[in-house]
């Protein structure tokens, strides 16, 4: 069974940083595209950055400059360094891969993602 397990959320205030990490099991990381997804209360849930195996990374406008997405493929981990934080940042931050296939979920960059951790809170005060 996959296990995609984040952690390093939790609260700064207004430029601040945190680093988020994902370690995956039991799935052949190497091969798939890993990326962060993230949900604002009374928001749909929304791609922030991907990898793909080859390690080409793809981000979404509003984080461009500021967060920095990271692979270690002998740990099986990613990372989401995430610098210059705003409150529009806060929200539930997952880690997502592709396990069903070719033909199930959300694109993002050259990736499709459809399979999600529990998620890990990021909160950015003002």
């Amino acid at each position: 069974q996959v296990h995609l397990d984040e952690s390093g959320g939790g609260s700064v205030e207004t430029g601040g940083s945190l680093r988020l990490s994902c370690s995956v099991s039991g799935y052949p990381y190497k091969a798939y595209c890993m990326g962060w997804f993230r949900q604002a209360p009374g928001k749909q849930r929304e791609a922030v950055a991907a990898i793909d195996s080859d390690g080409t990374t793809y981000y979404t406008p509003s984080v461009e400059g500021r967060f920095t997405i990271s692979r270690d493929n002998a740990k099986t981990t990613v990372y989401l360094q995430m610098n210059s934080l705003k409150p529009e940042d806060t929200a539930m931050y997952y880690c997502s891969t592709n396990v069903y296939g070719p033909s199930a979920g959300t694109w993002f960059g050259n990736c499709r993602f459809n399979y999600w951790g529990k998620g890990t809170q990021v909160t950015v005060s003002s």
